[in-house]
């Protein structure tokens, strides 16, 4: 059986999870729980295309939240 994301005819969705992390995901699947559509249905390059152009930082949005408050905090980043 071939690996599905590697069909360059194929039709994909992007998908989102709650930590701000995105993912291609075969048309033809179910969406895996915590994760969420959020482009698509199109062909591969037009999804790899949105995520380059949407998630622009790679941070889990909880490290961004918890760096923020640090910084808040008067406290600055922690190493």
């Amino acid at each position: 059986m071939s690996n599905q994301l590697d069909n360059p005819n194929g039709s994909f969705h992007v998908v989102v999870n709650g930590e701000g992390q995105y993912s291609i995901w075969p048309g033809s699947a179910d969406v895996p729980a915590g994760w969420t559509v959020c482009h698509g249905a199109a062909d591969r390059s037009s999804c790899l295309e949105y995520i380059n152009a949407h998630w622009t930082d790679m941070r889990p949005l909880s490290l961004v939240a918890h760096m923020a408050q640090n910084s808040a905090d008067g406290r600055g980043e922690q190493r």
